[in-house]
């Protein structure tokens, strides 16, 4: 019971004091951070919102346009003319002047039906960009899960190490006790030291591994990287995924395949945009201007007018080349592999899906065995304390139970991090990865 008593004491001294100064981040702390700052995220979002920009009646062609305009045209000229019955007028330096200014509208009432082809079409494009944004998201958001919870393990396996040191500090002075009183020779104590070196150096390499984590993790959110922190201490790993349900949903929501679809929207109306140059087009147009002119020599040294002007104009394709054929033809075929894209990317999801989930549930299992290996080199290691402080047992086989312990320990985090990377790919294959 001492050896146990001060066994936790130890603990608690290493582990303690480095835990007080450092702020636990949550998981769902950092993913806000992250989609508050991530850098691809912003772009991501400005590039929606320009998408957004562009969905408008005007963009389309639907709208008038409204034009004001204004020309003011002065010339200084010497003039001579010389008329029918032989008179003749010169004028040096004459002056003339004209200025017209007023407002044109110009609107195009029918193209074919072009235009509310190419309204839809934006608003298509816009549904793109949201698509391209969720999966920029989630990829991030991803990329945040798989490091954080790699920083739990590594945290995890820190911790087991720091016992470990615990373990070989508690066998060095055991040995050197024994060597003190004649029952140990000095090879032991040489032993014990270099065993507690070896577990003093895969510490340290531990804890440079965890540091260039946490660098990473800051990256992902954007800030400091010198921004210190400490995580969760466990894995949760949601044992109720189910493949039809994840299906359905990636069917639904996953944002690659939802962009493909989107993508074939956009080309079912760039057909038809193309398809409306075979009709006519017409245009209204109207305006009021006014128009002023002043000469020095002439029948009319000045006048004045002000008015509405209006009509209309059409025009129709009669024939180009075959040009509009070709281009038909093209969306068409454009039209045409964006089905086949639609194809592939649901036969591609469904094989991630699949081959996903059977490593998920290979996972599960291996974390349920992975436990029941770190309870029984538990229970070994401490039959094998008890028989080491009573002497009963060699140095070799009490670091032999020591470093089994520490390796079960290892795996069992290692599979509870592998089973949660499974999770998260499948619930981003599903577009279901929470924010």
């Amino acid at each position: 019971m001492k050896m146990k008593s001060l066994y936790l004491v130890i603990l608690l001294l290493v582990i303690v004091p480095k835990t007080k100064a450092q702020q636990v981040l949550t998981l769902e702390e950092a993913v806000k951070i992250a989609l508050e700052n991530n850098f691809d995220i912003r772009i991501a979002s400005n590039n929606q919102k320009m998408d957004e920009a562009n969905a408008t009646a005007g963009n389309a062609g639907m709208l008038p346009k409204l034009t004001a305009n204004i020309a003011d045209n002065n010339s200084i000229q010497n003039s001579s003319q010389t008329r029918q019955d032989g008179t003749k007028t010169e004028l040096n330096n004459a002056k003339n002047n004209s200025l017209t200014y007023g407002v044109s509208l110009d609107w195009t009432v029918f193209d074919g039906f072009k235009m509310f082809a190419k309204k839809s079409q934006l608003e298509e494009l816009k549904k793109l960009g949201d698509a391209k944004t969720k999966l920029t998201i989630i990829t991030k958001i991803s990329d945040v899960n798989t490091t954080y919870f790699d920083l739990v393990q590594q945290q995890q396996q820190l911790a087991a190490l720091d016992s470990s040191i615990v373990i070989s500090n508690q066998r060095l002075t055991v040995a050197q006790n024994r060597f003190s009183i004649g029952k140990a020779s000095k090879l032991e104590v040489l032993n014990a030291q270099v065993d507690l070196n070896t577990d003093q150096t895969a510490l340290l390499k531990q804890k440079e591994l965890l540091g260039n984590t946490k660098i990473l993790l800051n990256q992902l959110l954007a800030r400091d990287v010198k921004t210190d922190f400490k995580v969760a201490e466990v894995i949760v790993v949601d044992k109720g995924l189910l493949l039809p349900t994840l299906t359905d949903l990636a069917t639904k929501q996953n944002p690659e395949l939802e962009a493909q679809i989107i993508n074939k929207k956009v080309a079912e109306l760039q057909l038809k945009q193309v398809k409306a140059n075979r009709y006519p087009t017409v245009k209204v147009n109207t305006g009021y201007n006014f128009s002023e002119s002043q000469s020095s020599l002439g029948f009319t040294s000045s006048s004045y007018s002000r008015g509405l002007n209006y009509g209309f104009s059409a025009s129709l394709n009669l024939f180009d080349g075959f040009a509009q054929k070709r281009t038909e033809k093209i969306a068409q075929l454009e039209l045409e592999n964006s089905k086949i894209a639609i194809e592939q990317q649901t036969a591609t999801l469904n094989g991630q899906l699949e081959s996903s989930y059977q490593t998920y549930l290979t996972n599960l299992e291996l974390v349920q065995l992975e436990e029941k290996n770190e309870g029984i080199a538990k229970q070994n290691l401490d039959i094998t304390l008890e028989k080491f402080r009573i002497g009963t047992i060699t140095p070799i086989e009490f670091r032999t139970a020591q470093l089994n312990y520490i390796t079960a320990k290892v795996r069992y985090t290692n599979a509870q991090f592998q089973a949660k990377l499974s999770e998260i790919s499948l619930k981003e294959l599903a577009g279901n990865l929470s924010f």
